[in-house]
């Protein structure tokens, strides 16, 4: 049996109070359990070796030998265990136990054990690529990454390199060119649109290695084995907060050193045979795509321009005429309106991979070509919105759809018809209660795998997407009664971009991408509860 199989030792936990015998102290290849005193009961503490970040051979200085117990100890030898405490809201902290003994043969026997059993986490990572953005959010990036992301690295043994951005694109255009294979992942210090330029990067890159024509709608795309670090210091940082449950850059720091994976699903975003853009989060259009587009104008302005353009474009009213086309994903289990929220280790994106792994198999090429399975709206839309994942943020916990799965190969479709303002206010206010968002006659839900879009106004009528949709749909009515809103073209938002055409083709791509993440973990309602569950699951 290997010496880091299970191990016991005659170990002392001082963890403030010296004196405390350590009998109950083990180490498993599971996990490590310690008793720790909590408001002067001792409390067991069991911790996951995948969440134990480091340890450390610890000098003790001269105080602290001289004081209770440890004044008898000819010479204490001492270790110092950092681990991963888990804190309400998805919070995650680095905390520490430091282990005292007399006998040096058995600290040293430890202190292997434990490093033996570190070593044997092989999703962990060794050597990163860090982009920061120095300019996102509040400017406040690097120095972020430098007091409170750079200390954890080092204290895990993660070596790093790391690259300031001078520019837009400049980390995208950077990973066309470095040497990707020396690193076990990349990590963006920055906001939404860090991480999109950073996912373009990768996944550019990943196409141009594998002969990939990416303006090719229908072409299979390669998927990117190398995970991305989201290090939230942005505006806006949806991505980590609907894959992580929280923006907090201490926490995201420790799913990077602990190795979590979290399979992502990519939409890509094509306009007459050009590829445009990839999404994971929105691609929103008429009310979400105005508001960029009015607040693009107003950086000046900082994150509060978000507010103002909310509210002007709200008070204008604008809808949009036009027809969506799409794909039902009949091979997901769950559907938008349903409660399963999208969790760690989500049962439900596991097995709609499989179901779309083995249909694209018997179907082969006339799955991806089929032409029977579409469905067609026409309308008048105050907002189209397409997402990948809740979009939840700390003003939305719920997001745009709650039951929006990370990693089951679709999107949901959520069309918001024509209505009153007071009608889509409420439907607004919605977003930020715990009632269905969807429960009104006006806004349509649906979870697809592809769609297009073309809009009545639309001035690029030689489009193939168009063309498609006259040959596949008929002309669009042009009886409408006169209202008082401007009705003409509006602007996709893709992930916070403005995207330059109105018709476009877009189609979803199953766990395309990985990030340092491992989903959103269920809440427990109290921490004995919690403890318990851990214990349970480990044993």
């Amino acid at each position: 049996m290997a010496l880091a199989e299970r191990l016991y030792g005659s170990l002392i936990a001082p963890y403030g109070q010296p004196g405390i015998e350590g009998e109950n102290t083990t180490l498993a290849e599971t996990a490590a359990s310690f008793n720790l005193p909590d408001a002067q009961v001792l409390k067991n503490c069991f911790v996951p070796t995948s969440e134990i970040i480091a340890v450390e051979e610890t000098e003790l200085n001269k105080k602290q030998r001289n004081t209770g117990k440890w004044q008898k100890m000819a010479k204490p030898h001492a270790f110092t265990v950092y681990y991963v405490k888990k804190a309400r809201n998805h919070r995650w902290r680095c905390s520490d136990v430091t282990f005292w003994c007399v006998d040096e043969h058995l600290c040293n026997q430890w202190i292997q054990a434990l490093k033996e059993l570190l070593e044997m986490q092989k999703s962990r990572p060794k050597q990163l690529l860090v982009y920061i953005n120095p300019y996102g959010g509040k400017r406040q990036g690097k120095r972020i990454y430098e007091q409170k992301v750079a200390p954890l690295f080092s204290l895990a043994s993660i070596s790093t390199d790391v690259v300031i951005t001078e520019h837009a694109n400049h980390a995208k255009d950077n990973l066309l060119e470095v040497n990707i294979n020396k690193y076990d992942g990349v990590v963006c210090v920055g906001g939404d649109g860090m991480f999109s330029e950073v996912m373009h990067g990768l996944i550019g890159r990943m196409q141009k290695d594998s002969g990939i024509d990416q303006n090719n709608p229908k072409a299979p795309l390669a998927q990117c084995n190398i995970r991305i670090g989201i290090i939230p210091a942005g505006s806006t940082d949806c991505i980590c907060y609907s894959t992580v449950g929280i923006s907090d850059p201490v926490t995201s720091a420790l799913h990077i050193i602990v190795g979590d994976c979290q399979p992502l699903d990519v939409s890509s975003v094509h306009h007459n045979n050009t590829f445009l853009k990839y999404s994971v989060s929105l691609l929103g259009y008429g009310f979400y795509g105005d508001i960029l587009k009015d607040s693009e104008k107003k950086r000046w302005m900082g994150p509060m321009r978000y507010d103002y353009s909310g509210f002007k474009t709200f008070l204008s009213h604008h809808y949009y005429e036009g027809t969506i086309s799409f794909q039902p994903a009949k091979h997901t289990l769950g559907s938008p309106r349903d409660k399963d929220s999208c969790r760690t280790g989500c049962y439900i994106c596991k097995k709609s991979e499989q179901q779309l792994a083995e249909q694209k198999k018997e179907c082969g090429l006339k799955y991806e070509e089929d032409e029977e399975g579409w469905k067609v709206i026409k309308g008048k839309f105050l907002a189209i919105n397409a997402v990948n994942m809740s979009c939840a943020c700390p003003r939305s916990p719920k997001g745009l759809s709650p039951a929006a799965h990370l990693a089951d190969g679709s999107a949901d479709l959520i069309l918001v018809r024509k209505c009153s303002r007071f009608d889509f206010l409420r439907y607004l206010v919605r977003h930020t209660n715990q009632d269905d968002q969807f429960d009104f006659s006006f806004v349509d839900v649906h979870r697809v795998k592809s769609f297009q879009f073309t809009s009545k106004l639309s001035d690029d009528n030689e489009s193939s997407v168009t063309d498609i949709g006259k040959k596949r749909f008929g002309q669009f009515c042009r009886d409408h009664p006169a209202c008082c809103c401007n009705i003409a073209n509006s602007t996709w938002n893709c992930d916070g971009e403005t995207l330059d055409s109105s018709a476009i083709e877009v189609r979803v791509h199953c766990q395309l991408m990985k990030l340092f993440a491992r989903g959103i973990e269920e809440n427990c309602k109290d921490e004995a509860a919690c403890s318990q569950s851990s214990v349970e699951q480990l044993l």
